[in-house]
């Protein structure tokens, strides 16, 4: 995939990793399974309030960036379509419009931080169409500051009056302790925000009916270190998806040359990066990447 034309998404698609953005409304899922970016933009999206940078007045789509999320699709072992969801950031409401969204199965969060967990008052719309509550899944320390943010769900008992809040159960999970949803096995892993312990998660078929060439996978956002202990979830990988903020130090995110080094550190076989700022104009940034390695975009699909 040399130069510019490996990043097009034309040639991508011919190779079976990729697919277009579904068309808005698309109704129960049925497909095989899919990993959709839902957004790969950093905490102020892009274009960013007020700025009139070339990337934020580009033309070109792939700059506009929604706050970092993700979505895997699939039908699990029962024939029951299954939704999982990566975060739930502030742009949930919109990016659910955009992919027809209808349900969400479980939530998988990687941390606290805005950009990742305030669209979860959104799912409330799941719990009305599937007629059941959600599992949401994360390690002590995010549940701790999310009950904080969202006393009238996980305390409702405690609301003036009844209101139409979301329906969630928390689970809590542990890096390197796997467990099985539907029938993909994941397993939560130890990153670092900075000073910050946050979660990345694999994912691996746990039944024959349920492989992608896609997987295994990993998802990897808001991280600036691997602790040593983690390496060992990133071996044998098909594909990788890993935070790379803007080519300048940031103290919390890997910038692109760091996550560059990570990637081929990895060796997956496909290693897409998100959460980007508005330093980085799709098309330059991406014709730049080594082989094997692309930057996402919102409504990206991977199959």
């Amino acid at each position: 995939m040399p130069g510019a034309d490996r990043a097009s998404p034309e040639r991508e698609r011919a190779s079976g990793w990729l697919g277009a953005a579904d068309a808005p409304g698309r109704a129960h899922y049925a497909g095989p399974m899919r990993l959709t970016f839902l957004g790969t933009g950093t905490s102020s999206g892009v274009p960013a309030i007020g700025c009139s940078c070339a990337v934020c007045r580009s033309s070109d789509p792939r700059d506009a960036r929604l706050r970092t999320s993700a979505c895997l699709d699939f039908i699990d072992p029962s024939g029951q379509p299954r939704t999982i969801l990566l975060d739930a950031g502030p742009d949930l409401r919109q990016q659910a419009l955009r992919h027809g969204m209808e349900r969400a199965d479980a939530i998988l969060l990687t941390h606290n931080h805005v950009d990742h967990v305030w669209g979860l008052d959104e799912v409330r719309r799941f719990n009305v169409l599937m007629d059941a509550p959600i599992d949401v899944y994360a390690d002590a320390r995010t549940f701790e500051a999310v009950r904080r943010v969202y006393q009238h769900i996980f305390e409702k008992q405690g609301n003036v009056q009844r209101s139409f809040v979301a329906a969630l159960i928390p689970r809590f999970v542990e890096p390197g302790r796997p467990f099985e949803l539907h029938g993909v096995r994941v397993t939560p892993f130890a990153l670092l925000h900075g000073r910050l312990p946050v979660l990345g998660y694999r994912f691996d078929a746990a039944h024959d009916g349920l492989s992608a060439p896609f997987l295994p996978l990993a998802y990897c956002t808001d991280v600036s270190g691997i602790p040593p202990e983690t390496w060992g979830a990133l071996r044998g990988l098909k594909t990788l998806v890993l935070d790379a903020l803007r080519h300048r130090h940031h103290p919390t995110h890997f910038t692109v040359g760091q996550a560059v080094g990570v990637a081929h550190e990895v060796g997956a076989d496909r290693t897409y990066f998100v959460h980007m700022s508005h330093d980085l104009p799709h098309e330059e940034t991406d014709a730049a990447l080594p082989e094997g390695m692309a930057l996402a975009w919102d409504g990206l699909v991977l199959r």
